[in-house]
């Protein structure tokens, strides 16, 4: 779970401090500026007296990378064989030997030559952190493990370089290098990306428009999704039960019945107009324990969750009860109920349950979505 800004505080800490701090620079495509991001962080870090070292840059023939890069301590690499070829690498050993107060690591995506010490770069990252040294480092969106088949449907290009999600999560402090994609081709045509003889080809393949514009969001969604687990952290770590409408978050509660799909279907397209999270709840009573409503409600559950929707199960005696808990819980923000056009002693109960969920449940704005007379209650 992310650290909240207390705990992050205790682990920089001078006398608490039992791991190193972990920032990244996270972009979408090559050619951003995330090297030239971290590099900048250390040398301000280091013109204000802090000890910052070079564990690893990839200039890729970069002039102005070359540049930044000279001007700060570089832990010499180590020389592998591998194949008849000789390869350098991190020297994850000496780094620790050298113990700086910070190490700048690049591509943390990197997959070391066969005879290093681990085989991915980020299991590097883990040893140093644990060795209490801070660092910083830099991952493209499209190397995250989840993230790279979207990546591969968009672009067509196989990513073979992946971190688990984990990895990323497990950042302190994370960074977006943001650049328009319009600034990036330009970079591109500059030469200041690749050699001139690789930049048509690249911005007719990977480069194109539509393809930066589609990794830039995936980048930016990545971003705040880590800024909105460091808010809920926070919240629950202060105990904080009201609603900080920061992010819509919507939910539909549903049932074994089958018209809980239109209830869905029309959460899904109220979140998407919001860009609010979306969460779908079913609350067990044990009142849908046969077969048939069994299917039902599995069925629901698939259409919920091809919708994209978070599905919280949960058990309760009383169902405004237990919603209004998953509501303190998700910080939700907007609550859509269906009810059947019912009359008489149903429609008084119906009415009765949603007045105590909204009697337990914190400031919150409810849908009450009617549609004929099977709509779930």
């Amino acid at each position: 779970m992310p650290k909240n800004p207390e705990e992050w505080l205790a682990e920089v800490s001078p006398s608490e401090k039992t791991r190193g701090t972990f920032k990244l620079f996270l972009g979408y495509a090559p050619g951003v500026g995330k090297t030239y991001a971290m590099l900048s962080e250390g040398i301000r870090r280091h013109s204000r007296g802090e000890d910052v070292v070079i564990g690893i840059v990839e200039t890729h023939g970069r002039k102005a990378i070359t540049e930044l890069a000279q001007k700060l301590e570089a832990v010499p690499r180590r020389k592998l064989e591998y194949r008849g070829t000789t390869f350098e690498e991190m020297d994850v050993d000496a780094i620790i030997a050298r113990h700086p107060q910070v190490v700048l690591l690049d591509e943390l995506a990197h997959t070391n030559v066969p005879g290093s010490k681990h085989r991915k770069r980020y299991e590097d990252v883990q040893e140093i952190l644990a060795a209490k040294i801070d660092v910083i480092s830099t991952l493209n969106i499209q190397h995250m493990e989840s993230i790279a088949p979207t990546v591969h449907s968009i672009t067509g290009i196989t990513v073979r370089e992946t971190v688990p999600d984990w990895v990323p999560l497990m950042a302190n402090e994370t960074v977006m290098v943001d650049l328009t994609p319009e600034a990036l081709q330009n970079r591109l045509r500059r030469g200041d990306v690749y050699s001139p003889e690789k930049v048509e080809q690249a911005l007719h393949n990977f480069f194109r428009s539509g393809n930066l514009n589609a990794l830039r969001e995936l980048a930016l969604r990545q971003v705040a999704e880590h800024v909105d687990r460091s808010l809920e952290s926070y919240m629950e770590a202060k105990d904080i039960e009201e609603t900080w409408a920061v992010r819509e978050r919507l939910a539909v509660c549903i049932s074994s019945n089958p018209a809980a799909q239109y209830l869905v279907a029309r959460g899904a397209r109220m979140a998407r107009r919001l860009d609010a999270q979306f969460y779908v709840i079913y609350v067990h009573t044990g009142n849908d324990s046969s077969p048939d409503r069994q299917r039902s409600l599995e069925a629901n559950i698939q259409f919920a969750q091809d919708l994209n929707a978070e599905v919280i199960r949960v058990r309760g005696r009383n169902i405004a009860d237990a919603v209004a808990n998953v509501v303190k819980d998700k910080h939700i923000t907007q609550v859509i109920f269906g009810r059947s056009a019912v009359k008489g002693f149903h429609r008084l109960f119906y009415l009765s349950a949603v007045h105590r969920f909204l009697r337990e449940a914190p400031s919150v704005d409810v849908h009450i979505v009617t549609h004929g007379e099977h709509s779930p209650s």
